[in-house]
């Protein structure tokens, strides 16, 4: 008796073209979204000089704007906005507090400065006492998902962006306030320019 050492060999299935397009294209789209994501992580925060793109902010009862319980940045044009962010849990954010209230209180009968307090990452009930804590009376809300805070890119808290009239954003201060001067230092001559 022989043994027949010859194996059998089954043919080898190809995968049809269209499969090999769907996932060569499948592959190119992740690779795309990797791409531009490392890219704007690696931008870092939005930049002086760029205009910023439109957004909502939803406000908490009782800190409307003229009434209203939610403000979009592109209904401001004209105006010069502070773009405040901060959370009840932000020890940097408490040391800042009184002074962006003064500020505020300073400009709020011109109408020409709207201040704008987006609460990071926080629970109502936290944000509304620390609210009430520092007697804050400009317009706040939450950043819901996050969008805003993500759209800014931001790197912490507290952060504030100047927009001037145009929708430019014109300064970035990063940490809190020394004093209400050295906020007025920076939107004063916002509202000197025509």
């Amino acid at each position: 008796m022989t043994e027949n050492n010859q194996s059998i060999q089954t043919p080898r299935r190809s995968v049809p073209f269209w499969a090999q397009a769907v996932i060569w294209v499948g592959l190119l789209a992740l690779l795309g979204i990797l791409a531009v994501s490392l890219l704007r992580a690696q931008q870092g925060t939005i930049q002086v000089g760029q205009v910023v793109d439109d957004f909502t902010l939803s406000l908490f009862e009782g800190y409307t704007y003229n009434e209203r319980d939610e403000v979009t940045l592109s209904e401001l044009r004209g105006k010069v906005v502070v773009v405040n962010f901060w959370a009840s849990w932000c020890k940097p954010c408490e040391q800042e507090a009184a002074e962006l209230e003064e500020a505020w209180r300073y400009y709020e009968s011109s109408g020409e400065v709207v201040f704008l307090g987006v609460d990071y990452v926080d629970t109502e009930p936290e944000a509304r006492s620390y609210l009430a804590k520092f007697d804050i009376t400009f317009p706040s809300g939450p950043d819901r998902g996050t969008r805003i805070s993500q759209q800014f890119r931001i790197e912490g808290v507290p952060e504030t962006y100047f927009i001037d009239r145009d929708g430019v954003l014109r300064q970035i201060q990063t940490g809190p306030f020394p004093s209400v001067e050295a906020i007025r230092a920076i939107i004063d001559p916002l509202l000197a320019e025509e």
